[in-house]
């Protein structure tokens, strides 16, 4: 018996096993370079970088992001980029986010929220992520309490 079409099977058999588990989710670190721009009665531009853990053993790559803001349950602005991130395994990565803000919303209700010492932060949207030009788009519904405040 030919052993090479053997050792193809097993090989595929063992990629399918492994492939199959779930990915673990990547972890908050922290953000940097807060800045925002364009400020404006209608709107202003917000700009952060998002530092994440990938504690998989293996790298994505970040195609697309649309993503909803909220501090304190209010809506403070909408994201939506098509940026290409490099996700390498076991490692941190900098995702640039740059947000949309709603002023009329931000200093009806949230104004207040940025002056606590604690704020509850909710990303609710849609990412695109994948591998080797084949990508797949995933929900993200990430809620978080960030020691923030506009006077630290």
């Amino acid at each position: 018996m030919n052993k090479c079409p053997l050792l193809f099977y097993f090989a595929l058999l063992l990629f399918l096993m492994t492939s199959c588990r779930a990915p673990k989710d990547l972890v908050f670190k922290e953000y940097n370079n807060l800045k925002i721009e364009k400020v404006g009665f209608a709107g202003a531009t917000l700009n952060i970088d998002l530092v994440y853990y990938n504690p998989n053993n293996f790298g994505l790559e970040l195609n697309r992001t649309d993503l909803d803001l909220y501090i304190d349950s209010t809506f403070l602005g909408h994201s939506s980029q098509n940026i290409q991130v490099a996700i390498p395994r076991r490692n941190n990565f900098t995702l640039p986010l740059k947000v949309d803000l709603d002023m009329k919303n931000l200093f009806k209700n949230g104004l207040t929220s940025l002056f606590n010492k604690n704020v509850n932060v909710r990303l609710l949207g849609k990412v695109k992520v994948g591998k080797a030009g084949v990508y797949k788009t995933f929900n993200v519904d990430y809620t978080s309490v960030q020691n923030f405040s506009l006077f630290q």
